[in-house]
């Protein structure tokens, strides 16, 4: 399975900003999926992931209620909204998919991985 970030940007202190996952070369509704991000001089982490059909969610304590997760299956596609963003969002945004059907937020899960989107968030 083939997984394509984009979305990111620059963005001001505050602001909003929605990134997708296109997922290609296999049953998108197969896997879960998984965002992690890697800010400069820091390992991956974990931001969020859905399961198959949606009925799970999972996200980073530090994420939860600022960043919501989503995917339209029917458009094998993966969302991360992410709203009131601060500096230290700052990092390359990362989907993966994990054939297991499960949300993980270990990353040794997931099976495949897109090339990340940047979001640069402004002071």
């Amino acid at each position: 399975v083939q997984l394509q970030a984009s979305g990111g940007g620059l963005v001001q202190t505050g602001g909003s900003l929605r990134l997708s996952c296109a997922v290609s070369g296999n049953t998108f509704s197969n896997y879960a999926i998984g965002w992690f991000r890697q800010a400069p001089g820091k390992e991956r982490e974990f931001v969020a992931g859905i399961s198959r059909t949606s009925r799970t969610t999972n996200y980073s304590n530090s994420m939860k209620g600022r960043f919501t997760i989503s995917r339209d299956n029917a458009m094998n596609t993966a969302y991360l909204q992410m709203n009131s963003l601060k500096p230290e969002d700052t990092a390359v945004y990362y989907c993966a998919a994990d054939r297991n059907g499960l949300p993980s937020g270990y990353s040794v899960s997931y099976d495949s991985w897109g090339q990340g989107t940047l979001v640069t968030v402004s002071s």
